[in-house]
């Protein structure tokens, strides 16, 4: 269905209850300033109006499952320009009951072909649909310590990929840093991520082969750059006071993007 006919149709009602319950759950949204809280029901009505969720292996999808996992999606576009227009590449979403394994096929650089099964809680595929693991999205309530969110992490990816691959630099506003073109404010927000991954990567190897102590984010930020801003982005999300002590200079930026009204 086109994109203008989705949104004739009349918002489903979140009853109060449900959403409710859906604050005291994840405290990091309960945590919102009222105000905020509102235009995160609203968006969250929106988000439910236009996609579609589909669960595997006899999952059921119930209210509370597209509740919980529209209101943690919308939270990354809640202040962007556009609201869920960052979203509307896919419209399915896809709910397994756990983890699932998927077969991976990369070439490396002497052109040979490697095969291997890689365990995963989420997927984010590029305009297509969004994967979930029930297990993780539930788990989100209780993991915010250590910043981890699987439905935040797989739609900073959608946000990332909005300008074709997902290399860690979503697609900048005009004038973002102040700079006058793309090129320049790419070139300013790469210059505090790219550091920020690399000290962390270098910390995480350190932990991994030394026994030195391990970095607070979850390690699979290391695995590449786009990586590291979706996993930056859970606990940018989930626990700022944490994120703002060990990258100042990521909260900054991250700010400057996701809350342009603060920066």
């Amino acid at each position: 269905m086109f994109k203008w006919l989705r949104r004739l149709r009349a918002l489903p009602p979140i009853p109060e209850a449900a959403w409710r319950a859906t604050l005291e759950r994840y405290a990091f949204l309960g945590a919102l300033p009222v105000a905020a809280q509102q235009r995160l029901r609203t968006l969250a009505a929106e988000f439910l109006r236009d996609k579609e969720f589909h669960g595997t292996q006899g999952f059921v999808i119930t209210d509370e499952v597209a509740l919980a996992i529209a209101a943690q999606a919308v939270l990354p576009v809640l202040n962007l320009k556009g609201g869920l227009d960052w979203y509307d590449d896919f419209v399915g979403i896809v709910v397994h009951p756990s983890e699932v394994v998927a077969r991976r096929k990369i070439i490396d650089e002497a052109q040979v072909v490697h095969e291997y099964d890689e365990v995963v809680s989420g997927e984010a595929m590029d305009r297509g649909p969004v994967m979930l693991s029930w297990q993780d999205v539930l788990a989100s309530s209780i993991t915010s310590a250590g910043g981890y969110n699987v439905v935040i992490h797989e739609f900073a990816h959608k946000i990332d990929m909005r300008a074709g691959d997902a290399d860690g630099c979503p697609p900048l506003p005009a004038g973002f840093a102040g700079k006058r073109s793309a090129r320049e404010s790419r070139a300013a927000w790469l210059a505090v991520l790219q550091p920020a991954y690399e000290d962390f990567r270098e910390k995480t190897i350190l932990a991994e082969r030394f026994g030195a102590e391990p970095p607070w984010l979850d390690d699979y930020g290391a695995t590449s750059i786009s990586e590291f801003f979706a996993v930056a982005c859970e606990a940018y999300f989930v626990n700022r006071p944490n994120f703002a002590r060990d990258f100042p200079a990521v909260l900054v930026l991250f700010d400057a993007f996701f809350r342009p009204e603060r920066a």
